[in-house]
């Protein structure tokens, strides 16, 4: 037989349960049920010098789950901030930071520009723009003429990453006459850019240093896997 007084105490439990469903909505779940309890508690607390103190300790409480940023002045003045989002900003307590509101939480970033959206060719990558725009603002000289060729010559290396294994220096002038719009011309110079071979060999060596750290994990993952357990001698059976 169950004793009436455990009977009394289960149907008392059961009859308080909560469901998920029936719950307020989490504003930042991250935190938990509880933490919003305390957070709902406090903001009607009647005395302004004790709900200070429920605040601050609320702030303790939200800093401890990250102990490494704790102390750190942004990271103190998010906690207050995501206090003030948690009580549906309700909770009348004395910030140390600008308190915030509805509308600016509320507020939509504005879209980024993106430099360049349909380029025609790609494999120079955007730079390539910004590079030619620093060269048509330098006036006409020795370094002016250098900075062509350095750009000439990155469009090379970049083509020969992305393309095929061979391109002339006219297809690249072309290009650079046609992403500068007409302002560079290198068309009718007797201008020579780097070697194919080279440039293709100096490719090869920065993505072999790109991949050297992932081969060696992987040639030490297959070690571990291959090798042998060491031999444990038993000195019971050994005379």
């Amino acid at each position: 037989m169950v004793p009436k007084y455990i009977k009394e105490n289960a149907n008392e439990v059961v009859g308080n349960l909560e469901y998920n469903a029936e719950r307020p909505h989490l504003i930042i779940p991250e935190y938990g049920r509880h933490l919003q309890k305390l957070i709902d508690q406090a903001k009607v607390i009647a005395d302004r010098e004790e709900r200070n103190k429920a605040a601050k300790y609320i702030i303790q409480v939200m800093g401890s789950l990250n102990p490494h940023l704790r102390d750190v002045p942004d990271f103190q003045h998010k906690l207050w901030d995501q206090l003030f989002i948690m009580s549906d900003f309700m909770m009348d307590v004395d910030s140390p930071y600008p308190i915030p509101t509805r509308d600016v939480i509320n507020l939509k970033p504005e879209r980024l520009a993106y430099p360049q959206k349909n380029p025609k060719y790609r494999f120079y990558g955007n730079n390539i723009k910004y590079m030619i725009e620093v060269a048509n603002k330098w006036e006409e000289g020795e370094m002016k003429s250098a900075l062509v060729k350095v750009i000439a010559n990155h469009m090379k290396k970049s083509y020969l990453s992305w393309n095929k294994d061979t391109v002339t220096d006219v297809v690249i002038f072309e290009h650079l006459f046609e992403l500068s719009e007409g302002t560079i011309n290198l068309l009718g110079s007797e201008e020579e850019l780097s070697n194919t071979t080279d440039l293709i060999r100096t490719n090869k060596k920065v993505s072999n240093k790109a991949g050297a750290p992932m081969q060696k994990n992987m040639k030490q993952g297959f070690k571990k896997q291959s090798g042998k357990k060491p031999f444990i001698k038993n000195n019971n059976n050994s005379k």
